[in-house]
């Protein structure tokens, strides 16, 4: 040893600096600090988590959330590696429950290990959320109709699903007060509740950008908070006439709607097997809907024409066949009933 060799000054032991050696150094420095008491509010009723003032919603029951909570409670000094942390929880009441946690790591190139214990206390308090909910607040109402005529099962339910998932894509991105508090079907149509306009808004858009049709914002004042007015709005979506697949009958021939706007219904010529517009005073009425359509037999194809097998009396019926039509002898096809007549879906 030579007198350029340095020492610890506090212990006596060689040293690889000026100072402390690294053993006097990690026995000094308070190398993992643990709270003894750890808070979380959470919501009863959906389990949403509350930090400072924000909720955030989680899937997550307190079982899950005990661990990571305990773990929050721990506070490592910067130089610390290879962190770890071994939880094991106890529930001692509905409110509390205790943590046990085993802390190691290394500092300095040492190995360190503690035990602490947390006490997590589990706080209930209803989320801003279920608050409207409970208190029937809602910002806005979305009507679904359909212009002189009932919805059909098929729309109600296709409406109810574009709500339902427009709701599930702003909460999970965030917004949680874009929620639906009541859906409702009636003789005239659906009602949707909503607890934010923008929902109410994106609502009506979806379904209008389903089905066609337009839809119209009916707002009502129904107070003032903070010297500033508030709103509920009615959004009232009006479907055409003539929804999508229903078949048409025109001066002559069967046609099925593909789509409809204010002025024109895109159709498809089951005659003449392609795509055209017409106005809508061309249809002399309805007969169906292309969803509802039925199986029927085809007997046989011969010279241009094809015999049908009548699926309700049985009898069979002869029609052309349509050049744009591929229909197989001995193969079932889609049909519905215009009086006596069958006609044949694409």
């Amino acid at each position: 040893m030579t007198i350029q060799d340095r020492f610890c000054p506090k212990c006596g032991k060689p040293s690889e600096t000026d100072g402390l050696c690294m053993s006097c150094r990690a026995a000094d420095t308070p190398w993992a600090v643990c709270d003894t008491r750890v808070a979380i509010t959470h919501c009863p009723s959906c389990g949403a988590t509350k930090q400072v003032n924000t909720w955030t919603d989680t899937e997550r029951d307190q079982e899950e959330l005990a661990p990571d909570l305990a773990r929050s409670a721990v506070h490592f000094y910067p130089d610390v590696k290879k962190r770890s942390i071994a939880v094991e929880v106890r529930n001692i009441s509905p409110n509390r429950s205790r943590a046990y946690l085993t802390i190691t790591g290394t500092l300095y190139g040492l190995s360190m290990e503690k035990t602490c214990t947390v006490e997590l206390v589990w706080h209930k308090e209803q989320c801003d959320r279920c608050n409207r909910i409970t208190g029937s607040y809602y910002e806005g109402i979305v009507q679904v109709r359909a212009d002189e005529r009932d919805l059909s099962p098929f729309e109600l339910q296709s409406a109810a699903t574009i709500a339902t998932q427009i709701e599930d894509t702003l909460i999970a991105g965030g917004e949680r007060l874009s929620f639906i508090s009541d859906m409702t079907e009636n003789r005239d149509g659906l009602d949707i509740t909503v607890g934010s306009q923008h929902i109410g808004l994106l609502i009506a858009q979806g379904i209008t950008a389903q089905f066609g049709g337009r839809y119209s914002t009916h707002p009502k004042l129904v107070g003032e908070k903070n010297g500033r007015q508030i709103f509920r709005i009615t959004y009232l979506v009006r479907l055409p006439r003539y929804q999508r697949h229903d078949v048409v009958k025109l001066d002559r021939v069967y046609v099925e709607v593909e789509q409809t706007d204010s002025r024109h219904v895109r159709v498809f010529d089951l005659s003449e097997g392609r795509s055209r517009s017409i106005k809508e005073d061309e249809i002399r009425r309805k007969i169906g809907n292309a969803r509802n359509a039925q199986p029927a037999l085809v007997a046989y194809i011969a010279g241009g024409m094809m015999g049908i097998l009548d699926p309700e009396t049985g009898v069979t019926k002869e029609y052309p066949k349509k050049p744009w039509q591929t229909i197989v002898a001995g193969e079932n096809v889609q049909v519905l009933r215009d009086g006596d007549i069958l006609v044949v879906m694409r």
